[in-house]
């Protein structure tokens, strides 16, 4: 929303003299005035210019005020309206005040009545846009883009002002793959959510799968779709990812865990922007994106043969590196106060003050679980904390760097501390994988890899201390 100064106000009444009268005194105000007498020019004024304030009749030709102002609540969520009326009852006052009007005035009134009635405005209209500042402080992007997506993006450091400028520059190419890498927690699905929400394909759908989560034997139909008949079980048809996500956006996780017959399907897919349903020999045309997501050095796998070359060049057309938590510092605090309060609000306790030695606690701490591990670490504090203030004892760590580094090379193996780190957490969480990867800040499906490829076997005999 603009300057409170550069107030732009619209009368929308059918009486010429009142409107000509009205926009006089907002001119001799310091106001942008613009005036209509029917609902089609008053529509019109507001599809082309950017109006902060309605002042609008309740009765107007052939048409109901009140439906006016549900038709600009909607459209125009951020625009205040003041109701005016010579044929006001207690009844249309209520209504209008529901439906979102900001003030009612009822005809004849003095110029001072609308005075007070703007400077409560203004008053109003400074209190939003102080909200808004505080709500997009330390964000990277716009609240309106947040509230789309449904997520935020916390930071100040460069590697994420870059990493969000190749996310908006993705956005604006809507036909282009993209391909995030980075490791688990650091926040790859939101950024495929803001390329997604701030392109053109916005208004259509984004399907997220999780590649490693589909079995095999299901695979190709989810992603193609099958015929009513087409194999046991098949009692209707149904579309494939790739057909619902005609026009809009296909988010893949974890593409690297994709089976390698599949591969060759997808690449077909990508390539020819259309698909053959399962049972079925008509091929379907479908516009869609893929933005994919993986946490494995995914080159590493295709010189193992493991991924298809191929593929990978046409998913990576663009490529964005989210670095982990423990190499942009500088966004651990912004990110602390920002869960410290989301919480605090969520389960309605003050907003709590953070003591500053927490910060400097964090900075020395490795975060092998990324940003996902110091929301889930600020949750359990904000809980359980029984002041007004977080403190250091709030926030248990396991190890720091700077521990790991005064212990000598010995200490250093990275591959022994995660093994052990896993161990140690199954056994606090009763060998519950879904609670234990909640305390080492990562998803159930990335500690199932991580326990196969280390091969931890579950044995409640163990003792891993």
């Amino acid at each position: 929303m603009r300057n409170i100064s550069c107030l732009s106000v619209l009368i929308l009444d059918d009486e010429h003299h009142f409107t000509e009268e009205l926009a006089e005194f907002f001119q001799n105000s310091g106001f942008q005035s613009h005036q209509a007498n029917t609902a089609e020019e008053g529509l019109a004024i507001l599809e082309n210019r950017e109006i902060d304030l309605l002042i609008l009749d309740v009765r107007l030709p052939g048409v109901d005020g009140l439906d006016i102002l549900t038709e600009v609540k909607v459209r125009y969520p951020e625009m205040e309206v003041i109701i005016v009326s010579a044929h006001g009852d207690m009844d249309t006052v209520i209504k209008a005040m529901r439906l979102g009007a900001l003030d009612y005035l009822r005809k004849p009134f003095r110029h001072i009545d609308i005075q007070i009635a703007i400077e409560r405005t203004h008053k109003f209209l400074h209190l939003q846009q102080k909200i808004k500042a505080m709500e997009e402080k330390n964000s990277l992007i716009s609240k309106t883009l947040a509230d789309k997506i449904d997520r935020h993006l916390i930071g100040v450091s460069p590697q994420m002002l870059k990493v969000l400028d190749l996310a908006m520059t993705a956005a604006k190419f809507h036909d282009i793959n993209v391909l995030i890498t980075g490791e688990s927690g650091t926040g790859k699905e939101n950024i495929a959510r803001i390329i997604h929400f701030a392109s053109d394909r916005k208004d259509n759908i984004l399907c997220a799968v999780n590649s490693s989560s589909i079995t095999d034997s299901l695979m190709e139909s989810e992603f193609f779709g099958h015929k009513k008949g087409s194999f046991t079980g098949a009692v209707s048809d149904k579309k494939g990812f790739f057909e619902v996500c005609d026009h809009g956006t296909l988010f893949l996780d974890e593409i690297a865990d994709m089976p390698m017959n599949l591969q060759a399907k997808v690449l077909r897919a990508i390539e020819e922007k259309s698909i053959t349903r399962v049972g079925d020999t008509e091929q379907v045309a479908t516009d869609f994106r893929i933005i994919s997501a993986t946490n494995h050095e995914i080159d590493k796998l295709v010189e193992d043969r493991k991924f298809r070359l191929d593929l990978l060049h046409r998913l990576n057309t663009l490529q964005i590196h989210i670095p982990p938590l423990r190499e942009r510092p500088e966004d651990i605090e912004p990110l602390l106060n920002f869960f410290s309060e989301y919480f605090s609000r969520k389960i309605n306790k003050p907003v709590l003050k953070i003591d500053k030695e927490i910060a400097r606690l964090l900075v020395r701490y490795d975060f092998p679980g990324n940003v996902r591990e110091l929301k889930n670490m600020t949750e359990r504090a904000v809980i359980l904390s029984k002041g007004n203030t977080l403190k250091t004892g709030d926030f248990p760590l396991k190890y720091s760097s700077k521990d790991l580094t005064e212990e000598g090379p010995k200490k250093l193996n990275l591959i022994g501390h995660e093994i052990e780190m896993i161990r140690i957490a199954l056994h606090k969480a009763g060998f519950n994988q879904r609670i234990t990867a909640d305390l080492l800040g990562i998803s159930r499906d990335a500690l199932i890899r991580k326990m196969k490829k280390y091969k931890i076997i579950i044995n409640k005999k163990d003792n891993p201390s």
